[in-house]
This record gives structure tokens, sequence and C-alpha cells, in this order.
């Protein structure tokens, strides 16, 4: 349970894991920029934790790798340069195409007819040139995908990497005709699942994020 101070303000467990998911989401969302410093004093303010509860939330999101502490500075939302979203991205593939191949050896024929409308609806976003929908459907693709797979402790891996990537898959997402080149690589990823090919998928995979770390590169968002 959560303790109450004097002040009102919530401490302990459950006040750390409040403040942990609020600021998690507002840095996932775009709403707390990369490289903008958070404030101890305002931020237990605004989610009415008290700092010793806030503090311990940022201690997470440092081992989580979305906040960095500077000397003399306190806690700001780290930058990812477009070297490490490369090597994030390295990462990813092994354990994406890891999934990829478990949940083509899973699937059930509702599921696969899922991932099929879910294929229908990506195309769907790039004919209306639609990008917003299109990543939204994106995640989507990755996170359904991950849990036929019933890879836990991949998806637990994934979890982490994706945060640290959300700038950058944003800003690809909105680069011109980058979604054009990612729909086929995509579907091919959908159709090998839904079609139990696990060494298809795996390899779906890897051509889909080789292509990511190209745009990341010819982008260089630093």
């Amino acid at each position: 349970m959560s303790a109450e101070t004097p002040g009102g303000l919530r401490a302990g467990e459950a006040a750390r894991t409040h403040a942990f998911a609020a600021l998690r989401q507002a840095i996932l969302s775009g709403d707390v920029a990369p490289g903008q410093r958070l404030v101890e004093e305002e931020l237990a303010g605004t989610l009415g934790v008290t700092r010793q509860s806030l503090r311990a939330a940022l201690l997470d999101l440092t081992t989580e790798g979305l906040v960095e502490r500077i000397p003399n500075r306190g806690a700001r939302v780290r930058v990812i340069s477009t070297e490490e979203a490369v090597a994030i991205t390295e990462c990813r593939m092994v354990l994406e195409a890891l999934c990829a191949a478990k949940a083509a050896e899973r699937i059930t024929d509702e599921e696969a007819a899922q991932l099929r409308e879910l294929a229908a609806n990506l195309s769907r976003a790039v004919a209306d040139r639609n990008p917003l929908k299109y990543s939204e459907l994106n995640r989507e693709l990755h996170r359904r995908v991950g849990v036929i797979s019933g890879q836990k402790v991949a998806l637990g891996l994934l979890d982490r990497l994706h945060g640290q990537l959300v700038r950058h898959q944003f800003q690809l997402a909105l680069r011109p005709g980058r979604p054009d080149v990612s729909l086929g690589e995509h579907l091919a990823i959908l159709d090998a699942v839904a079609g139990h090919r696990p060494a298809d998928a795996d390899a779906a995979v890897r051509v889909h994020l080789a292509s990511v770390i190209r745009a990341l590169v010819d982008s260089n968002f630093d």
C-alpha cells in the first residue's frame, strides 16, 4: 500500500510505481523531449508523490536507459544517438527474429486471421498516406507477434529496447517514402508467421531491421 505524508503526497512502493509509469509514458509519448531536464521538486508535486518516491522512480528509469543523471545538474531524458540506435536495432534483430520464428511455430488459425487483417490495415494506412496510423499499426504488429511467440524473456528485453528508440522510430515513420519501403517488409513477416514458416519469419525480420538500420544511418537524426 501507498502511505501518505502530512502534506498529502503519496509515498512508498505504490507511489514509486505510479511515478515510474507516468514518467515512462510521458517519455515514450514524446510529451517529455530528449535532453529535457527532470526537476524533482516540480515533478513530485505534479505527480503527487514525495521526492524520495520520485527519486526512486528516476533511478528505475535510469536503469531502463530512458533517463540519465548529469553530475551537479540532476536528471534529464536520455538522448539516444544514431550510432546507439543502430546498435540497439542490431540487438532487436536477434530477439525479434527469435520471436517471429517462435510465433510461426505456435500460431493458431484465429491468430493467423487476425494477422492477415492487420496486414490489410497496414496496406490501407500506406494507401491513405497516413504515417501516424501506419506507425501505430507497426507497433501493434511487433507487439502481437511477440505475444503469439510466448517468449516472455525476449519480450521483456524488447520492451526496454523499444523504449529507447521511440524518437527515432517516430521520425522514420514521418520520413517521406519510408512507409512504402517498409510495408512490403512487414507484410513478409506477417505472411511467414501466419503461414507457419519459422525460417522465413526469421529471415523476414532480419531483412526488415537491416533496412531500418540503413534508414537510420541515412537519416542521421543527431
